[in-house]
Parts: C-alpha cells; sequence; structure tokens
C-alpha cells in the first residue's frame, strides 16, 4: 500500500500533503506530516517556489519491524541537504534535525535528474 503525490512545491501544498499522509496513514500519522513538510520546505528554500515534486509514502518490513518510508523526489541533484547547527535566534535550519528526532534514519539518493529525500518511521 503506497500513496503518490505530484505537484508544485509551494507554501500552499504543505497542508494539502499534510492531509493526504493523514488520510493514507491514520491519525497516528503527524511524525510522517511533519518530515513531509520539512523536506517541502527544504524543496521551496533551496530550489525554488514551483520546483515540480514527487512524494511517495510506502510501508516496508513485517510484523514488529515494520516501518513507513517517507520519500520527496527533486529535479535538484546538486542542492543536497546537508544538516546544521542553528543558534537559537535563527528562524531556520532545523528542518533535517527536526527530521533526524522523529526518524529511525534518513538519507538522501541520487536520482536521474534529481535527488530523493526519504526517512524511515516507526510504524504506529
Amino acid at each position: 500500500m503506497s500513496l503518490t503525490v505530484r505537484l508544485l512545491a509551494v507554501p500552499g501544498a504543505a497542508p494539502l500533503l499534510r492531509r493526504a499522509v493523514r488520510e493514507h496513514l491514520g491519525a497516528d500519522s503527524a511524525d510522517a506530516e511533519l518530515c513531509v513538510s520539512e523536506l517541502l520546505a527544504n524543496v521551496i528554500a533551496h530550489l525554488g517556489e514551483g520546483t515540480p515534486v514527487t512524494l511517495r509514502v510506502t510501508g516496508s518490513g513485517s510484523g514488529r519491524a515494520t516501518r513507513t518510508r517517507v520519500e520527496l523526489t527533486d529535479p535538484g541533484p546538486h542542492a543536497w541537504p546537508t544538516p546544521r547547527q542553528a543558534a537559537e535566534t535563527d528562524e531556520s535550519g532545523r528542518g533535517l534535525a527536526l527530521l533526524a528526532a522523529v526518524s529511525l534514519c534518513w538519507g538522501v539518493r541520487r536520482e536521474p535528474g534529481g535527488k530523493t529525500v526519504w526517512a524511515e518511521l516507526p510504524r504506529p
């Protein structure tokens, strides 16, 4: 069972993606919704509004090892996400730290014509 959504990265897309994730995963989807919002915000900040993206949400594993995987693919192979230490007064720079805090693991994969940033979360 998976969810795929293709759209343009604009601020108004964040609530739509969170709702789609919630409808797909159910009420215990807050961490996945947070990941989606942060990944979308990174695309907007580093590649610009209107960048085409593809969101994929899938489950993997079986039994107690079951996980949810959230992926966001964009066409920017050189805009590689790098965690940074945000100062208390910084208004941004915490997205990847949040992603790391709520996920079991996360990473980046080069794709033909872009990249995919992914996170694996425990399935509730």
